[in-house]
This record gives C-alpha cells, sequence and structure tokens, in this order.
C-alpha cells in the first residue's frame, strides 16, 4: 500500500477551487517534484496534506504504517523566521517539539537524534552560533537538520532553495538526494524543472485547476505537459 493516497481531491480557500479531482500515490522511497505555475495550489496541496487545511471534497489516506509524527515539513521561510534569536542547536531540537508531549525538556534521545541530523548536514561547527547570524544556505541547512528531526519517513519541503545562491543551491539539492538516497521519501515543491528531472523519481505537474500530468521523471520528459513547460520556463518554471 502506498504510503500516501490523495483520492479525488478537491482544493481552495474562501470558496475558491484552485484544484480539482487530483488523484495521485506516493510510495516509500519516492522522490516526487510538485510543479506548477504560480497560484496553481501547489502550496494548498502541501498544507493539506500536512493536515493544516482541509479538503473541500476528496481524502488523503495514509499507509504502510505510516504515523502522523512521521513525517517532517521544510515550509518557505519568511522575514521573521530568518531573523529568529536562538541558536542553531535550539532551533534544531525544536524539531522534536511533538516528541515531548508534556514533556518541558528534551529527553537524551531527542538531544542525540538533534546532534546525529547536524552531523549528517555538516553544521555541528555552527550549533553555537546565532541562527539569525547565518547565510541563508547555513539556515536551510538548519532547518532541514530540524524538520528530520520531526521526520522519520517523509520530508515535505516547500521550494527549500528560494533566494539561495546557485553554490548553496547545489549543495542542498545534493543533501535533499543523499536523504532520498538513505530511505526518506521526498515531496517538494519547486520551480525548478531542471532540477526536478535531474533528481526527482515522479512529477505531479499541476495547472488549470487540475493535474496536467502525473508520473514518472522519463514519462514526464516524453510527454506533451513535460515538452511545453521545458520549452516555455526554459528548464525553469
Amino acid at each position: 500500500m502506498p504510503q500516501l493516497a490523495c483520492q479525488n481531491l478537491t482544493l481552495g480557500y474562501e470558496r475558491k477551487t484552485v484544484i480539482s479531482d487530483l488523484s495521485f500515490t506516493v510510495n516509500a522511497g519516492d522522490y516526487l517534484c510538485i510543479v506548477g505555475e504560480n497560484g496553481s495550489g501547489k502550496s494548498t496541496l502541501m498544507k493539506t496534506i500536512l493536515k493544516l487545511k482541509m479538503p473541500m471534497s476528496g481524502q488523503i489516506i495514509t499507509g504502510d504504517g505510516l504515523k502522523p509524527d512521521e513525517i517532517g515539513y521544510l515550509p518557505q521561510q519568511t522575514v521573521i523566521q530568518k531573523d529568529f534569536p536562538a541558536s542553531v542547536r535550539e532551533v534544531v531540537r525544536s524539531g522534536c517539539l511533538n516528541r515531548c508531549g508534556l514533556r518541558p525538556f528534551y529527553n537524551t534521545a531527542e538531544k542525540q537524534m538533534a546532534e546525529d541530523n547536524m552531523e549528517k548536514l555538516g553544521i555541528i561547527p555552527l550549533a553555537k552560533r546565532c541562527y539569525r547570524e547565518l547565510s541563508g544556505g547555513q539556515q536551510q541547512r538548519a532547518l532541514l537538520a530540524r524538520a528530520l528531526c520531526a521526520a522519520q519517513r517523509i520530508l515535505l519541503l516547500d521550494e527549500p532553495v528560494a533566494g539561495l545562491d546557485p553554490k548553496a543551491t547545489a549543495e542542498m539539492y545534493g543533501l535533499i538526494k543523499k536523504l532520498n538516497d538513505s530511505g526518506v521519501t521526498i515531496i517538494m515543491i519547486s520551480h525548478d524543472i531542471a532540477a526536478s528531472v535531474r533528481y526527482a523519481s515522479h512529477i505531479l505537474h499541476i495547472g488549470n485547476q487540475a493535474a496536467l500530468f502525473f508520473g514518472t521523471r522519463a514519462d514526464f520528459l516524453t510527454s506533451e505537459a513535460g515538452r511545453i513547460y521545458a520549452e516555455i520556463g526554459g528548464g525553469k518554471a
């Protein structure tokens, strides 16, 4: 059974429909990139998967024993969040908050998880640094480590390279691919078609209030939607 199955979803806000009758599945180990023009409903879809919004109709079913606390989320940063006055270690550990329940402290296992994820993303030397003093790429690494503390099996990423320079962008894509290779399922919103077709195993292209394509990367490249989208964006979208 898929880890995640979206069945006949209609999504919107303030009674305005942005996507109708959307269906797709995500299996363990997939790397799904969600692409589409601004306003096509990509972020609305991700918030619905996270149960931060309710669908207007349809349903999202989880399988393969997936639990809510096994899904991590890396949203787009706001200006206020970039100026957060806490240490990198504190930011990363905060990804364990849902595990704490009513406990007002992190236990040994949770602290070790934060250290392991900082090590995995190469930010142990930054652990005591103030988060707001970091570069954009370093902040994204810290937030990715935080999301990994919340995630066990699925990681949702909303344009994780937005605002990063080319070097930091390449490094972030490499880290995400490494996590996927280690068994973490990736669902990522992206405006970068070139990166999507390079790294993703599957593509969901949404627009005109519907899914224009869902399938493997190889099938997307040969589809009409994929060819037109790549030509319009010149490799970007």
